[in-house]
């Protein structure tokens, strides 16, 4: 149960020739000296059955670092089934006396045995090679999560002081540095209990252990659906839609209809049209007044959204209608609509209005925050100028939407420049992936939406699983085209957990917290 120290004699770095594998029998004698070195106190090595029994009884878990075709590190590992043995158990017990008598291929939990390091390699970090090594046994083998018994040995200093409950305070605290607690804090386990009487034989730790533990965020359930499944890759397609005189609804959905037709064709789940893409239908009405003409395009908007939805259901993909005008109860509203593949709808309005908006239009926000069911998971929809609120994003975040789309209209760069660095925000902030896109172009003789800018992107959370600049993939600015991209869910989930910052587990809701007093 030796981790990683600091305190070594070096061996010249030219001299290595490092290699993961799994222990054989052969290797017995390397790993017995190392043993012998690491445990004088507490009995030295395994005996030759005991160790030929863990290779024979589970070989894939139990691994080792060669130097030269030296082993020169190792963990031993097996497979129980957690719920026969519980928290209140000794490593005796546990391990079947050192033989694996335990190791159940049927169990739900990889539990850590031993991990040894020869002396002379501490400096190498060899310790978290073997954890990372045991942390993707236990993924590739679908088990919930890694448990051990790990010994304190800091402890011996501080027990005539303080309990051990104390003492393992401290070092979370990293007030006191504990040679195997503090490494195992530092690669993602979390002290569950401490257990009694684990060990007898570790005078340094008076017998106490904590019992450690590491969660699989991607295990998953035995049985599951041969059909239906989330899929883990989502693809996203963008609509930078060019603003261009229309005369009727018709030719607004013949133009819509080619981007559908061409998304589905690359097997996109998700086509994001711009704010306002209906724009061109201002055109039939009387520019003189611009809140009469807006209101007279809000008449066209229950048959766009008729239309986008048997788009959605005949080329199989779920569409982010963008905005429309929407007038009911004498208020004029900017809604964006949800046309899922399997023909439903909902609906979220703009809820920070500009003082363009109302000033022109008089427009009104509305009073509710969505987060939508749809068949690739939980999303959100974010109509321009909220993308600039960061607690509306939280929001969504919190109630588990992983992509926001963001459908904009602006027209400037400025404009655009504000949607852009807040979207990017947003992602970072809230380890979420975030759509944005608009309408280029311009629309003579139109009041009011008259020019246009955009560059649609696709923006990803910073961090080394992503492009190193946060940006999936972005269009060529004020020019009509598409964006493709594929978002990989589980990355999120990784960053989440795993990640080199964590923003949304690092959250202090012990000094603060956002909430809804909205009506929802």
């Amino acid at each position: 149960m030796s981790d990683d120290y600091t305190d070594s004699e070096r061996i010249e770095h030219d001299e290595h020739h490092l290699r993961l594998r799994n222990m054989v029998l052969e290797d017995y004698d390397d790993v017995a000296a190392i043993m012998d070195q690491v445990y004088p106190d507490m009995d030295g090595a395994w005996s030759r059955e005991q160790f030929a029994a863990q290779i024979n009884r589970f070989p894939e878990g139990q691994i080792c670092i060669e130097d030269n075709g030296r082993v020169v590190a190792g963990v031993i590992t097996l497979i129980v089934d957690y719920g026969r043995f519980g928290d209140k158990h000794t490593y005796e017990e546990i391990t079947g006396g050192g033989f694996l008598t335990t190791h159940d291929p049927n169990g739900d939990v990889l539990y850590g045995v031993d991990i040894f390091v020869d002396p002379n390699y501490r400096a190498m970090r060899l310790g978290r090679r073997l954890y990372d090594a045991r942390k993707e046994l236990c993924r590739s083998l679908n088990l919930r999560g890694i448990v051990a018994g790990g010994r304190i040995p800091g402890y011996a200093k501080y027990a005539d002081q303080i309990s051990p409950e104390e003492y393992i305070e401290l070092v979370k605290r990293r007030e006191v540095h504990d040679p195997i607690l503090s490494f195992q804090l530092a690669n993602d386990f979390h002290v569950r209990r401490i257990i009694t009487d684990y060990l007898p034989s570790d005078r340094d730790s008076h017998a106490y252990a904590t019992l450690v533990q590491w969660n699989n965020i991607f295990y998953e359930p035995k049985e599951q659906p041969l059909i239906s499944r989330r899929k883990a890759v989502v693809r996203v397609g963008t609509v930078q839609w060019q603003m261009r005189p229309m005369s009727s609804v018709d030719e607004l959905i013949d133009q819509a209809e080619f981007f559908v037709d061409a998304l589905a064709g690359y097997n996109a789940d998700f086509a994001l049209f711009p704010e306002f893409f209906n724009g061109p239908l201002l055109s039939l009405f009387n520019q003189e007044y611009p809140a009469e003409a807006i209101r007279g395009m809000a008449q066209y908007t229950e048959e766009i959204v008729d239309e986008m939805t048997r788009l959605a259901v005949a080329y199989n993909i779920n569409i982010i209608a963008g905005s429309m005008p929407v007038y009911q109860d004498q208020g004029l509203y900017n809604v964006s609509y949800l046309c899922r593949r399997d023909g439903t709808t909902d609906k979220q309005y703009k809820l920070h209005i500009t003082p363009d908006e109302r000033a022109y239009w008089g427009v009104r926000g509305g009073n509710e925050l969505n987060v939508f069911e749809t068949d690739i998971g939980k999303i959100g929809i974010l109509v321009c100028y909220d993308a600039e609120f960061p607690e509306l994003p939280r929001i969504l975040n919190q109630k588990g939407a992983r992509i926001l789309f963001v459908p904009y209209w602006v027209d400037t760069q400025t404009g655009y420049l504000r949607v852009r660095r807040c979207a990017q925000a947003r992602a970072i902030e809230n380890e979420c992936y975030v759509a944005i896109t608009g309408s280029v172009g311009n629309l003579p003789k139109v009041e009011n939406i008259d020019i246009q800018y955009s560059q649609s992107a696709v923006f990803s959370p910073a961090d080394f699983a992503f492009p190193h600049d946060a940006i999936v993939a972005e269009t060529t600015p004020n020019t009509e085209m598409t964006l493709i991209v594929d978002l990989d869910l589980d990355k999120l989930t990784e960053i989440r957990n795993e990640g080199s910052v964590r923003n949304y587990k690092d959250r202090r809701l012990d000094l603060y917290r956002i909430q809804w007093l909205g009506r929802d």
